[in-house]
């Protein structure tokens, strides 16, 4: 063996009925790093219990480098000088990454119907497409949406029913939009969930200067109220314009 290969050992869970995704993690980013791991697999609760008890810890899994334990999964992340998430920090990485998928799925879809990747229609498809994902993102826990949600919004603050109804109506208006089906319906509703959202945001962010978690991608996410909230109601305000005047209603 050369004598400056990285060593490891790693104990982890491994019973008959769990194997721990983050036993799993540690050991794949200690070999990426170059380590010779020892892995040890802790296969009963009597043995976690043993394991746990004799080195005073309270999880597993656990690392050891050079006899000194280092600890769990993100313990090693920071051992080895890697970026390790911090869960209160703000985010806009899910709002990015949903606006760049419905914009791919709205290229495809044009693609594929009408021969060509850019058009009005893709645009068309790619809002009404984020209308339904963050809807349904809002839906997933309509508790918490709707609780975050009333530390900004104007009409909920006055009718707190408004913060439940409002996912479903942005929902119900991205889904007719996505088919162009009952236009009467989907601009009225496109219009004005938009605009009381985007005075909404813009009186909170920017004139009362508070600094708030925003609802719009659901209740539980670290996306600051700003300038991406503000852009999402933007978004259905144009796309409920934009349709009006593409049918002739003006």
């Amino acid at each position: 063996m050369a004598k400056n290969t990285k060593r490891a050992v790693l104990y982890r869970m491994m019973t008959p009925k769990h194997q721990c995704p983050y036993g799993l993690k540690t050991l794949h980013l200690l070999r990426q790093s170059g380590f010779e791991v020892e892995d040890n697999h802790l296969t009963s609760r009597e043995e976690i219990d043993a394991f746990k008890q004799k080195h005073d810890v309270n999880t597993t899994p656990q690392v050891f480098i050079d006899d000194e334990r280092i600890g769990g999964y993100e313990a090693v992340r920071k051992h080895l000088g890697k970026p390790v998430r911090d869960p209160d920090a703000t985010s806009y990485r899910p709002v990015a990454v949903l606006f760049a998928m419905t914009a791919l799925s709205a290229f495809a879809l044009n693609k594929g119907f009408n021969g060509t990747w850019v058009s009005v229609q893709a645009v068309e498809w790619f809002i009404a497409l984020s209308m339904v994902v963050l809807a349904l993102l809002k839906l997933q826990d309509i508790e918490s949406f709707s609780t975050m949600f009333l530390n900004y919004d104007l009409v909920a603050k006055r009718w707190v029913p408004y913060s439940y109804v409002y996912p479903y109506a942005e929902g119900l208006a991205g889904v007719l939009m996505v088919g162009g089906l009952m236009n009467w319906l989907s601009i009225p509703l496109a219009l004005f969930i938009g605009t009381v959202g985007a005075a909404s945001v813009f009186k909170a962010v920017y004139i009362d200067k508070r600094e708030l978690k925003c609802a719009c991608v659901g209740g539980g996410n670290n996306v600051p109220l700003g300038f991406i909230s503000l852009t999402e109601n933007l978004m259905m305000i144009g796309m409920g314009l934009w349709m009006w005047y593409a049918h002739g209603w003006f």
